[in-house]
């Protein structure tokens, strides 16, 4: 019946999709079944790229607002649909632009560098953007005394331990990765000896000394297909490991933790892909002002990016 219900409702999306002109975008931590039906799976920032890049007249970003926030910054031509509007980041909520200005009155004289897990409001009161990927890169590329990196202080953590620089951290956090303890990688070594232990810099600093390596969803995508690579044990949110195994069938990967579940990222399901293509319903649009601010907070990054 599952199976029926599925391939009813996929097909059915795959008309919509060719009607509405729609792509469709799903972040690594999505549930299975919506990264299958997905035309790009990634990382947020990647996703929103590889829609601008399409003729599409909507997006439908299987994702979390802010997300569909930043396709909505890259390409404002483009209808941006969230088929679920209370999927949020619990991350990107701990700070707010209002709580960003007051902050940066202490200190007027540091650089701010916002994560691009944050809203749209506080990417357009920041100097520069960054992502997981890219952020020792961004960081070292910046002439500046003082920085004040939010909203995540495990990342900001990480990239002062890799470039020395003075870094003033927002106390925000990822509840999904701060779940991630030492004792898990510490007893998963002990039964799969051969495995590289992989986490995301979002994780607490005692998890990180214990990896061998540091990555983003995307450079973990790209490490697990190494031919060295034989076990992985992933020290990310759950939902990737449906990608690593599509991707790589012949490799055993383990989640560090099956506590590290997003239940925002959980939220959204095909009936709800469905629905919002055929009520073209939540859009999420970020208005003209705030936008271009935070657009060039983004194109900055970019061009570091390239560099």
């Amino acid at each position: 019946m599952t199976k029926n219900r599925d391939t009813e409702l996929i097909g059915k999306i795959l008309d919509l999709k060719k009607k509405r002109n729609a792509v469709i975008l799903a972040h690594n931590y999505q549930l299975g079944e919506v990264q299958d039906i997905a035309d790009f799976i990634g990382d947020s920032l990647g996703l929103s790229q590889n829609a601008a890049k399409t003729d599409a007249a909507v997006i439908v970003f299987c994702g979390v607002r802010f997300m569909a926030e930043t396709a909505s910054i890259l390409c404002p031509d483009k209808i941006v649909l969230l088929p679920d509007i209370n999927a949020g980041c619990p991350m990107a909520n701990m700070i707010t632009a209002e709580k960003l200005r007051e902050k940066k009155k202490e200190v007027p004289a540091a650089t701010v560098v916002c994560y691009v897990n944050s809203t749209a409001e506080v990417k357009a009161e920041s100097d520069i953007c960054c992502t997981s990927a890219n952020a020792v890169k961004v960081v070292e590329s910046l002439d500046a005394q003082e920085i004040l990196f939010v909203p995540d202080q495990y990342l900001g953590h990480y990239i002062s331990t890799k470039t020395g620089k003075k870094m003033l951290l927002w106390p925000g956090f990822c509840p999904t990765h701060v779940r991630i303890q030492p004792e898990h990688i510490v007893r998963l070594r002990e039964e799969y000896p051969q495995a590289k232990v992989v986490v995301h810099p979002e994780c607490r600093p005692e998890v990180i000394a214990l990896a061998d390596e540091v990555l983003s969803t995307g450079g973990m995508c790209r490490y697990a297909r190494r031919s060295e690579v034989k076990e992985m044990i992933v020290g990310t949110e759950m939902g990737i490991i449906h990608r690593l195994k599509k991707e790589n069938p012949d490799k055993r990967f383990i989640p560090v933790s099956e506590q590290a579940i997003c239940p925002n990222m959980k939220l959204i399901t095909l009936e709800k892909v469905l629905w919002s293509l055929e009520e073209m319903t939540p859009e999420v649009k970020v208005p003209e002002d705030i936008r271009l601010k935070a657009k060039s907070v983004v194109d900055k990054m970019l061009m570091i990016g390239r560099g």
